[in-house]
């Protein structure tokens, strides 16, 4: 299971409706793909449709797709948004991974 925070949710939120797209009908597609520094990257976007091998969750209202290859690594990850000064954006807090780089757009497991 995939799970979003409360900031998370609200910046998602925003973020869906200024891109045109319904929560009702949409949902945040996470995904992993080879890259990055560490060997895998994260992979955020929005979707309308699902394909037969998705996991499908739903976490504060939000829906999120989750392909099987990608599944694997992101169980009991828990999507973060931070604001704060040290930079703005969404986090991957991952307990799967056992290496990440700076950035914390790539892991390594």
């Amino acid at each position: 299971m995939v799970k979003i925070s409360e900031t998370a949710q609200i910046q998602l939120s925003q973020l869906m409706q200024q891109a045109g797209f319904d929560a009702q009908n949409a949902y945040v597609r996470v995904s992993v793909s080879s890259g990055g520094c560490s060997g895998l990257s994260y992979n955020l976007d929005f979707d309308t449709t699902l394909k037969a091998e998705d996991k499908v969750f739903e976490d504060k209202g939000i829906k999120i797709a989750v392909d099987k290859k990608s599944f694997f690594y992101l169980i009991g990850t828990t999507l973060e948004y931070s604001g704060g000064l040290n930079g703005k954006g969404f986090l991957f807090n991952n307990p799967n991974a056992s290496r990440t780089c700076g950035c914390g757009e790539s892991f390594a497991v």
